[in-house]
């Protein structure tokens, strides 16, 4: 450490055994005003990028040029004092951040009304839910304008009236000059809020440019990973086990790429090594790095199997696939008769990218009309 602080420490570049660069030549510019998304998989380096732009570490090489004040919010509960009150912690914050007293009493009363914590202001930190931290930490750096405006992921946490109001005060502040970069899993998000977006893959970026594409790009990076540890979770008794999932376009070939509403057929390969009474076979579609869409079950939809022995497969036909454009996986599972004890089970099987169709965010597309009725 002595070596570093007078500049004699040659071999600071030099990677030990067993060590990586967390983030490696990596270089873009914000500027004032725009509102960039950073994506990308656990471990791509997007939370060290960012602390680094927020100061609290520095990087090994290359330099950062930061015009104006920063605020970050890159960890829950950062930068508060957990034994202090809510009201102490926006002083000392906004101190910290160059602010006079009588500049924080002018925007101290926006603060607390924004956060909605005026009951809780004089309850130490400590005794805050996950929420009600996240709520006070964005509403400080939120209304004391910084120049720059970092958001690491923490306005998934809290509830959706209050995530509305972050978005909403987000395109304020972007109104007013603020250079925003955002990180999210919520790829929603992202493309609502960010015109571009960086893609970031074990430390670079791989990507930089209209948040579509990045997004896209992202994707293509996830199922790689998905691809390679799809068998890794693999468990049942065994009895009939899955030889593959196939998805198959109207004409019976496999495709992976779909639009909104097209025909799908799931081919349910499997083996069975003695007769297996009436097996219930399960598919579950997630979006991909993501939540449950629906699960699509043999005994639910009062299908009876019958007695399988050897090889086959059943086909399950989806008429219209009507969930949006986005990367979806399939767990395949197959259930003895009680529905519950499972012979085999094969997470993230197979996958399916849909593309075009809707400019709509969500997960499904409903066929609807509108109607205009003058009184």
């Amino acid at each position: 450490m002595g070596n570093e602080m007078i500049g004699k420490n040659k071999n600071h570049l030099l990677l030990r055994k067993d060590e990586f660069w967390a983030v490696k030549d990596i270089s873009f510019k914000v500027e004032p005003g725009e509102t960039v998304g950073l994506i990308g998989h656990n471990g791509a380096g997007k939370t060290s990028l960012f602390r680094m732009l927020g100061g609290l570490i520095k990087p090994d090489s290359g330099q950062i040029k930061v015009r104006g004040r920063v605020q970050a919010l890159i960890s829950l509960g950062a930068g508060f004092n957990p034994v202090l009150t809510g009201r102490e912690n926006i002083y000392i914050n906004a101190s910290l951040m160059g602010f006079s007293k009588k500049e924080i009493n002018q925007r101290f009363d926006e603060i607390v009304s924004f956060s909605g914590l005026s009951e809780f202001l004089d309850m130490p930190v400590q005794s805050y839910s996950s929420g009600m931290v996240v709520r006070l930490g964005f509403s400080v750096a939120a209304f004391l304008e910084p120049d720059v405006l970092l958001v690491d992921e923490v306005l998934s946490v809290g509830d959706l009236a209050f995530r509305t109001k972050c978005q909403i005060r987000i395109q304020e502040l972007r109104n007013k000059g603020v250079a925003i970069i955002i990180v999210s899993h919520n790829l929603h998000t992202i493309s609502h809020l960010c015109p571009r977006t960086l893609t970031l893959e074990k430390g670079k970026v791989i990507f930089d440019g209209d948040t579509e594409s990045a997004i896209d790009v992202y994707r293509s990076s996830l199922l790689k990973t998905y691809d390679q540890f799809k068998d890794s979770i693999r468990g049942g008794t065994g009895e009939i086990t899955i030889k593959k999932l196939e998805i198959l376009n109207d004409h019976d070939e496999n495709q992976e790429i779909f639009s909104v509403g097209e025909k799908v057929k799931i081919r349910f390969h499997y083996h069975a090594n003695q007769m297996v009474v009436d097996p219930v076979f399960n598919v579950v579609i997630h979006i991909l790095n993501s939540h449950q869409v629906t699960g699509l079950r043999t005994d639910v939809d009062g299908f009876s199997t019958g007695n399988l022995e050897g090889d086959g497969y059943i086909d399950l036909d989806i008429t219209n696939f009507n969930l949006l454009p986005n990367a979806y996986t399939f767990d395949a599972v197959i259930f003895h008769s009680d529905g519950y004890t499972f012979y085999d089970r094969i997470n993230n099987a197979i996958h399916l990218i849909v593309k075009g169709g809707n400019d709509i965010n969500g997960i499904a597309y409903l066929p609807h009309r509108w109607e205009v009725n003058n009184l």
